[in-house]
C-alpha cells in the first residue's frame, strides 16, 4: 500500500507575494481514484509538482509511507517510488515505443534484454500491440501516445501516479479509454493515482474529489 500525506503545506515563488499553495493538509491512498480540480492559476499544478519532489515546500511536509520527502534523495524518488503522466506525453521522440518503455527500467539498472520483455508486458497491458512497438512517437495517435506514456510510468515501478491533464490532447473516446486504465490501476492493481484535471467527467469517475481554489484545497463533499 502506498501513501501520500501533506501536513500543512504551503508553497511560494520567491519573487511572489503570496502562497501559491496555502495550508494543503490531505492524505491520498492506493487503491483510490483521486481528481484535483479547480481553475487554472488556483496551485493544483504546483501542488502536483511538489508531491512528485520537482519542488519543495516553503512550509510543512510530504510524507510518502511515512518517510518525510526532505530526506530523501529525490532523483531517486522520482526513478523509484513517484512517475509523473503529462498532458503532453513526453515521451522521446528518437526512441521507439518498446525503447520508450525500457528507459526507466535501464535507468534503475535492469539489461536491455530483460527491460525489454518487461516492457512488452506494460504495452500490453494499456492496450498497445506488439505491430506499435517498434514505431516511433510521432507515428502514433494521440491517445496512443498517452497510454505509451502510462506504460512507462508503469515500467519504473513507482506505485505512486501523478497525471497532469492526462486528456487535455484526447478527444472523448481516448479520455475517456485513459481514464479507464487510470481507474484500473487504482481499483484493481492498487496504485494510488491522483490526476489534475479540468474535466468534471473525469472528477464524476474518481473516488474522491480535491477541489483548488487560492491555493486551498479541500475534499469535496
Amino acid at each position: 500500500m502506498s501513501k501520500l500525506t501533506l501536513e500543512n503545506v504551503a508553497y511560494r515563488y520567491k519573487s511572489g507575494n503570496r502562497n501559491v499553495v496555502d495550508s494543503v493538509s490531505c492524505t491520498l491512498e492506493s487503491g483510490k481514484l483521486n481528481a484535483v480540480v479547480g481553475s487554472s492559476g488556483s496551485g493544483k499544478t504546483t501542488l502536483l509538482s511538489l508531491m512528485a519532489g520537482l519542488d519543495q515546500p516553503t512550509q510543512g511536509s510530504i510524507h510518502i509511507n511515512g518517510e518525510d520527502l526532505a530526506r530523501l534523495d529525490l532523483d531517486q524518488y522520482r526513478r523509484e517510488r513517484v512517475s509523473m503522466i503529462f498532458q503532453a506525453f513526453q515521451l522521446f521522440p528518437l526512441l521507439t515505443v518498446l525503447e520508450n518503455v525500457c528507459f526507466p527500467m535501464e535507468l534503475n539498472g535492469l539489461s536491455l534484454k530483460d527491460a525489454a520483455g518487461r516492457a512488452g508486458s506494460f504495452l500490453a497491458s494499456v492496450g498497445i500491440h506488439e505491430d506499435k512497438f517498434r514505431r516511433y512517437p510521432a507515428n502514433l495517435s494521440g491517445g496512443e501516445q498517452q497510454r505509451v506514456a502510462i506504460a512507462r510510468s508503469l515500467a519504473s515501478g513507482a506505485r505512486v501516479l501523478l497525471a497532469d491533464e492526462p486528456t487535455g490532447n484526447l478527444d472523448k473516446a481516448n479520455g475517456e479509454n485513459v481514464v479507464e486504465i487510470l481507474q484500473h490501476l487504482a481499483h484493481d492493481q492498487d496504485y494510488c493515482v491522483v490526476i489534475v484535471t479540468h474535466d468534471p467527467g473525469i472528477a464524476e469517475k474518481s473516488d474522491k474529489v480535491w477541489r483548488m481554489s487560492d491555493g486551498v484545497l479541500k475534499e469535496n463533499g
